[in-house]
C-alpha cells in the first residue's frame, strides 16, 4: 500500500451529518411483500421500537476514526437543529470548523426501518445537506487523504475536483448517493480518485452503469474495495486481490453504521501506511465491534482493547505501532 503524506494524519471526510430515526420492524420483509405486485407496492410496517441516533457518513466516519486516534474532520452541512449534535461532536473532541449551518433547512434525517434479517428500508430527507457545495476543500488546510462521501450531487463532484486538483488522495464512497449519476460522471470520479469503496449491491449497480470489470476499474484506481457484509470484504488492487474474512461479532444488534466504521478502519490503514490485508482487517474489526450496539455511533472502546480484540481474532498482532 503507498502511504499518504504526513499531513499531520488529518483526514477530511465529505458528507452527511444527519439524524438517524431507527424502526425495528420484528419481522421478515419478504414475508410481507410480494414479489408479483411490486408495480402496485402498498405496505405498512408496523414498528413498536423506534429511537433517534446521530450518524450522517461524515460524522460516522469521523467518529470510527476518533475511536482509533486519528483525526478525522468532517465537511457537511447541517440545519437549525443541529445544537445536540454539535454539542456531542464537540464533547469528543471532533472539530466543527467545517459544518455549516444552513439556518433555513433541517439536517439531514434519515429513516431507517430494519427487520430480523437486519435488511433495511431507508427514506432520506437531505435538507441541509443539498448546500454542500457551499463548503471548499481548500478551506481546510493540509490534510493527509480525502473522502467523498454520500453528499449532495452537487458537492460530490465538486470536492472531488477540488480533491484533485489540489493533488489530494481521496477515496470515493458513493454509497446511497450512486444512484445519482452517469457513466460519464463515475468515469471522471474514478480517474480523480485513489481508491473507491463499494459494498456488493453498489459494486453490482457501478457495473450496471459503467460496464467495467474488476480489472476497468484498476486500471482507474488503485484498489476497489468492495464489502459483502456477513461474507467479508474483498480488496481488489493491482498488486492482486486480498480476501478479507468477517470478524466475528459477539452478538449481533444493529447493522446501521457498519459500513462508515468499517471505511474508517480502512482510513486508519490507509493514514498508517499499512499492508491491505492489515487494514482490511482492521476494517473488518471495526464493523463487527459496531454491529454489537444500537446507532452507527454507541460503540466504544480503549486502543488496548482493539489491539487486543483484533490479535484474538487474527491470530497476529497489528503492524506498526500507532495505536
Amino acid at each position: 500500500m503507498t502511504r499518504v503524506p504526513e499531513r499531520n494524519l488529518r483526514a477530511l471526510i465529505c458528507g452527511s451529518v444527519a439524524y438517524d430515526t431507527i424502526l425495528i420492524f420484528p419481522d421478515r420483509f419478504k414475508a410481507h411483500i410480494l414479489p408479483e405486485k411490486l408495480h402496485i407496492l402498498n405496505v405498512a410496517f408496523l414498528v413498536p421500537e423506534m429511537r433517534r441516533e446521530f450518524g450522517g457518513c461524515a460524522a460516522n466516519i469521523a467518529y470510527g476514526l476518533h475511536l482509533l486516534g486519528d483525526r478525522g474532520v468532517p465537511m457537511a452541512t447541517a440545519g437549525n437543529d443541529f445544537g445536540p449534535y454539535a454539542e456531542r461532536l464537540r464533547s469528543l473532541g471532533i472539530a466543527l470548523d467545517h459544518v455549516t449551518v444552513v439556518p433555513e433547512a433541517f439536517t439531514a434525517q434519515a429513516y431507517i426501518t430494519t427487520d430480523l434479517d437486519d435488511n433495511q428500508i431507508t427514506a432520506f430527507h437531505p435538507g441541509a445537506m443539498q448546500y454542500a457545495h457551499r463548503n471548499e476543500v481548500r478551506a481546510a488546510g493540509d490534510v493527509a487523504l480525502g473522502v467523498v462521501a454520500p453528499d449532495g450531487r452537487r458537492a460530490m463532484i465538486e470536492h472531488a475536483a477540488q480533491f484533485a486538483a489540489a493533488g489530494i488522495p481521496f477515496l470515493f464512497d458513493p454509497g446511497q448517493g450512486l444512484p445519482m449519476f452517469g457513466r460519464e460522471e463515475l468515469e471522471t470520479f474514478l480517474a480523480q480518485a485513489r481508491w473507491v469503496a463499494v459494498n456488493d449491491y453498489e459494486w453490482g449497480l457501478l457495473q450496471q452503469k459503467t460496464g467495467w470489470s474488476v480489472d476497468d476499474a484498476l486500471a482507474r484506481v488503485e484498489a476497489l474495495i468492495v464489502t459483502r457484509g456477513g461474507n467479508g470484504s474483498v480488496i481488489h488492487t493491482r498488486d492482486g486481490r486480498h480476501d478479507i474474512p468477517c470478524a466475528a461479532a459477539q452478538t449481533i444488534v444493529d447493522p446501521t453504521g457498519c459500513g462508515d466504521a468499517y471505511r474508517a478502519g480502512l482510513i486508519h490503514g490507509l493514514l498508517h501506511g499499512l499492508p491491505w490485508d492489515a487494514a482490511g482487517r482492521v476494517a473488518s474489526l471495526m464493523g463487527a465491534i459496531k454491529i454489537e450496539s444500537r446507532g452507527p455511533q454507541n460503540h466504544r472502546f480503549t486502543r488496548a482493547e482493539f489491539v487486543r480484540r483484533y490479535e484474538r481474532t487474527f491470530g497476529q498482532a497489528i503492524p506498526g505501532n500507532h495505536l
